[in-house]
């Protein structure tokens, strides 16, 4: 079993920064990648970014690209996501989610999902 458990989101200015960090337990070959989704009210979950535990490979929306960085800590088994230059576009919830194999974008490709937290950026 995984466990994921997200932390780190509050209200921030448009064109500032704020870093969500995951937290992970559990089996390490059935989280070798994890990635964060966004959700919206009235709007479908979407990827924003993933990660490979094994290898560092990474993933990103177009929507974030240049602005997202995620990254990992083997040692704390903890996954981050720090957001530059937010826009209010990117208000939501934020969601860490995990599964075995390699980096996918489909919500439908991740097993174990956190409980969330959320993100407000002003105008």
């Amino acid at each position: 079993q995984v466990q994921l458990v997200e932390s780190g989101g509050g209200l921030v200015q448009a064109g500032g920064s704020l870093r969500l960090s995951c937290a992970a337990s559990g089996n390490t070959f059935s989280r070798a990648v994890m990635g964060w989704f966004r959700q919206a009210p009235g709007k479908e979950r979407e990827f924003v970014a993933a990660i490979s535990w094994t290898d560092g490979s990474t993933d990103y929306a177009d929507s974030v690209k240049g602005r997202f960085t995620i990254s990992r800590d083997n040692a704390k088994n903890t996954m981050y996501l720090q957001m530059n230059s937010l826009k209010p576009e990117d208000a939501a919830d934020y969601y860490c989610a995990a599964r075995r194999g390699s980096i996918a974008t489909m919500r439908s490709g991740y097993n174990y999902w956190g409980q969330g937290t959320q993100v407000t950026v002003s105008s």
